[in-house]
């Protein structure tokens, strides 16, 4: 039996899947706060995004803390964690190698505000409506 070759649609595909299931994961283990540390205790965190390379040997995570607020301190107990949250994402999500976690901080809602800032400005609302 041959192994059907992988396309660049189907390679993606995967990426974008094992990306979901990581993304679940750490939102479990955030939610249910099974790591023990006062910072993230103490804030609702949301995992907007995981973004797995093509070996799927590193997972890039885009996390927003709920309403913004403390981002840094809270990134900062994240990566303290990273051992522990890779620990248990390798355990749970069956792959050939554990993927390396970072962390880094969700801007995409502080440029779709930007964006919004700048359509809702006089000026540019003319130029759209001329």
């Amino acid at each position: 039996m041959s192994r059907q070759h992988a396309t660049p649609e189907t390679r993606s595909v995967r990426l974008l899947k094992v990306g979901e299931q990581v993304r679940h994961i750490l939102s479990e283990l955030l939610m249910r706060q099974i790591v023990h540390d006062d910072v993230l205790s103490a804030h609702s965190i949301s995992v907007t995004e995981v973004r797995m390379s093509p070996d799927l040997r590193h997972a890039t995570v885009f996390v927003k803390p709920l309403l913004g607020s403390d981002e840094a301190i809270v990134l900062k107990a994240l990566r303290t964690h990273t051992a522990f949250f890779q620990k248990e994402v390798a355990g749970r999500l069956k792959t050939k190698y554990a993927a390396k976690i970072k962390f880094l901080p969700d801007e995409s809602f502080d440029e779709a505000s930007r964006i919004d800032a700048l359509l809702n400005d006089p000026l540019v609302r003319r130029d759209i409506a001329g």
